[in-house]
């Protein structure tokens, strides 16, 4: 199966919203809406890339920020954090090491 018939955004939602105040990047006060769009982009974007490592395709997730940002007042230096949390979260879930980084 692909990556992406394994992700399932309710979960990862659902995962997300109640541990993002515990994330080393998160800023006290801010809302779980702000970092969504971010997290949303870590999941969606790592099929898209499968067998590759984030670090090689963040600049490209960095060029496109703007277009999945959706209401998030992040700029991508921020916004990476969160959204290389998720990818590396759907990554660890998907059996094998596709992109041979030990995850």
């Amino acid at each position: 199966k692909a990556a992406g018939e394994k992700i399932d955004p309710t979960v990862e939602e659902a995962y997300w919203s109640k541990s993002y105040t515990s994330t080393p990047y998160y800023t006290k006060g801010t809302d779980y809406k702000n970092y969504q769009s971010a997290y949303r982009y870590g999941w969606e974007s790592y099929p898209k890339y499968q067998g590759k490592k984030f670090d090689d395709v963040e600049p490209e997730l960095s060029r496109n920020w703007d277009k999945n940002r959706g209401d998030s007042s992040m700029t991508w230096d921020k916004a990476k954090l969160a959204t290389r949390d998720a990818w590396h979260r759907v990554e660890r879930a998907i059996p094998g090491d596709a992109d041979h980084d030990g995850r």
